[in-house]
């Protein structure tokens, strides 16, 4: 049998990690498990361990985005209209939850989310994101106008669903908050679409474009990203800034985000659990012609970042570029970059997609 290779071998450990972790934090719950521990049970050491995760916070949202990412369907019918849509999709996020008497493996997130300003906002642009991927979804069934404001209201109802769940046991009547969601669908919010007071200059370029396959997180898949389009990268703290180039766009072009951090060990985890989570659900909730077309990488190495040109990240980074014909044509860096990288030759907002 041939050796492994040190890739080979660090990505076996990785698994044999996460698989341990897992069964810990299932079995002992979050604050009770040991690093210890999850090495004995990887038959591993607690420095390969860490030589993989820089802590047990870190190994927590990389189990909990494994498990967002390869949740099963359970919808068998997308709904057609925003009001069926959104009840299809309070059926998915509800079927997560643990029946009662179980514990829920993610019970603790929230918690370790709040318990620190290196986590809490990163996650409420998260939060932000996945409410304008749920918008974008929601206005490819009714194109009238802006429902980011609908999503996350409809939102801030699953999580507090979620919540409930957990620390009060048959709280929670699935059958109310699948029907409250579909009548949100009708909710009348102020949700105009503001433009950007100002922004930073675009620069005209003519750059070779040679993408390397990223994951999409919103589809679950593998995508390229050499079609015509806008390419934003993303810190974490600048991760809502992605809706600016859906906005500016023209209406047939493909917008990606890829989300990067200053401290992606701890913080990538964290966004592919905040952006697995909705997008399981919206892709079982809405049919594939309304998905948004937006997508959403998260790009843990840098190595994507760094094609883009993007060396050096940070969790405020905001740098854009578009692409045509398989050729950098336009690169913007710093506030506002989403939006002018993304308008044609004119600042001003191009609406709702069609």
């Amino acid at each position: 049998m041939s050796r492994l290779s040190r890739a080979e071998s660090q990505e076996r450990n990785r698994a044999l990690v996460l698989t341990a972790a897992r069964e810990e934090f299932a079995e002992r719950g979050y604050r009770d498990a040991k690093i210890d521990l999850i090495a004995e049970r990887a038959d591993l050491t607690r420095g390969a361990v860490y030589s993989n995760f820089p802590g047990k916070r870190a190994l927590y949202f990389a189990v909990l985005a494994d498990l967002a990412e390869r949740a099963p369907s359970t919808v068998a019918q997308p709904g057609r209209t925003t009001g069926d849509a959104l009840a299809a999709l309070a059926r998915a996020w509800l079927a997560r939850l643990p029946a009662t008497g179980e514990v829920a493996l993610d019970r603790d997130a929230l918690s370790e989310v709040v318990a620190e300003e290196l986590t809490r906002q990163p996650y409420a642009q998260l939060m932000a994101l996945d409410a304008v991927l749920l918008g974008l979804a929601l206005e490819r069934l009714r194109p009238d106008g802006r429902l980011v404001r609908v999503a996350e209201t409809v939102l801030t109802m699953l999580q507090g669903a979620s919540r409930l769940a957990a620390a009060a046991p048959g709280f929670v009547e699935p059958f109310n908050v699948v029907a409250a969601c579909a009548q949100l669908a009708y909710l009348d919010v102020d949700d105009e679409w503001q433009a950007l007071p100002f922004t930073t200059p675009a620069r005209t370029v003519d750059e070779p474009w040679s993408p390397p396959v990223a994951w999409d997180s919103v589809r679950g898949a593998e995508v390229s990203l050499a079609e015509d389009g806008v390419v934003a990268v993303l810190g974490l703290h600048r991760a809502a800034a992605a809706e600016h180039a859906v906005r500016a766009a023209p209406a047939d072009a493909t917008v990606t985000a890829v989300l990067v951090s200053g401290a992606p060990r701890e913080l990538i985890p964290l966004a592919r659990m905040a952006v697995a989570e909705l997008a399981g659900c919206l892709r079982q909730a809405f049919p594939e012609y309304a998905w948004p077309k937006l997508r959403v990488v998260c790009d843990g190495t840098g190595k994507l970042a760094a094609a883009l040109g993007v060396p050096a990240v940070s969790d405020a980074t905001e740098v854009a570029l578009r692409i045509t014909r398989g050729r950098v044509v336009t690169r913007a860096e710093g506030y506002g970059a989403c939006h002018v990288a993304a308008a044609e030759h004119d600042p001003v907002s191009r609406g709702f997609p069609s």
